[in-house]
């Protein structure tokens, strides 16, 4: 089970380049379920994520390069690359994605163990928007629309 909250960010956090962090490929192969294959470093993970949008099974298969390739091709929708950046927060770390492709947008992903406790969470001053409950803004949305949001940009 994943349970997760994500928020935009109203600004960076000081000394972001001093915490570690690493690009991310993903591509998404389904809808319903959700199906995504991502690569960062030397890993390559197949994902499948059931309904929910707080909380939702989730489970995740390594894979070996060949086969990560070759379901890359099968990609339905956009690619997403950005860059993943790990900042400790109390017991928690704050995982903030800096996009950079298909769109320029940056959130913030915090993890928990229970509803309870996500619904609990009182964030840093430098988060912003709580994204969780809205739909334009997941990365599945992103990878298959383009863009982000509850409606299309009017230049897109």
């Amino acid at each position: 089970m994943e349970i997760e909250r994500k928020f935009m960010i109203a600004s960076l956090p000081e000394n972001l380049d001093d915490y570690p962090s690493e690009e991310i490929e993903q591509v998404y192969l389904s809808r319903n379920p959700t199906v995504r294959v991502r690569r960062y470093g030397d890993k390559y993970i197949l994902t499948i994520k059931g309904k929910g949008k707080l909380s939702h099974e989730e489970y995740e298969l390594d894979l070996n390069p060949d086969s990560y390739a070759h379901l890359f091709e099968k990609h339905d929708g956009f690619v997403i690359r950005k860059r993943r950046y790990r900042i400790p927060y109390g017991p928690y770390t704050i995982e903030l994605d800096r996009f950079f492709e298909p769109v320029t947008v940056t959130y913030a992903e915090v993890e928990f163990t229970s509803e309870e406790e996500a619904l609990a969470f009182t964030p840093p001053e430098w988060f912003g928007t709580d994204l969780t409950d809205l739909d334009g803004y997941t990365n599945a949305f992103i990878a298959y629309n383009g863009y982000i949001g509850e409606k299309k940009p009017e230049n897109s």
